[in-house]
């Protein structure tokens, strides 16, 4: 499956985390405007028409890096060990709202989601910055090849 062969222990991606993890990173993946906050409204999701809920993977990593785990996410951008995220941490960074949506988008439970998200994730962001850089969101769609 690509880029999941050395991200993730197995390279085993089900759909619906790979809808989780476009939803994320990949605006094409949600479903409508309708999903995301209107202009002025803030609900801890970021407004990007090319980047997902988050605003790709630098509002991903934003996130984490702004919810006290900074270095975890600067792990899987650099050179070295991939430190690992625990579940509640990652639900914490990301906030119940984008939780939420990811589950209704995955028809996953919010744990279960968590779960994989947090096993999957740092190999992921490993594997999409090889140089240390963040791509653009048509590259993570390429990478992932959705």
């Amino acid at each position: 499956m690509g880029i999941f062969d050395d991200a993730v222990p197995g390279g085993n991606v089900g759909k619906p985390l790979m809808i989780a993890l476009g939803a994320l990173l990949v605006s094409r993946f949600l479903s409508s405007r309708k999903d995301q906050p209107e202009q002025g409204q803030d609900k801890g999701v970021a407004q990007s028409e090319d980047g997902g809920l988050l605003g790709g993977m630098d509002g991903l990593l934003d996130k984490l890096r702004n919810s006290g785990h900074g270095d975890k996410a600067d792990s899987w951008v650099g050179s070295g060990d991939n430190k690992p995220i625990a579940k509640d941490d990652l639900g914490d960074a990301l906030g119940s709202d984008i939780v939420k949506q990811l589950a209704e988008k995955t028809g996953m439970p919010e744990e279960e989601l968590l779960k994989q998200l947090s096993a999957v994730l740092p190999g992921l962001v490993d594997k999409l910055t090889p140089a240390g850089k963040t791509p653009e969101s048509g590259q993570i769609a390429s990478a992932l090849r959705m």
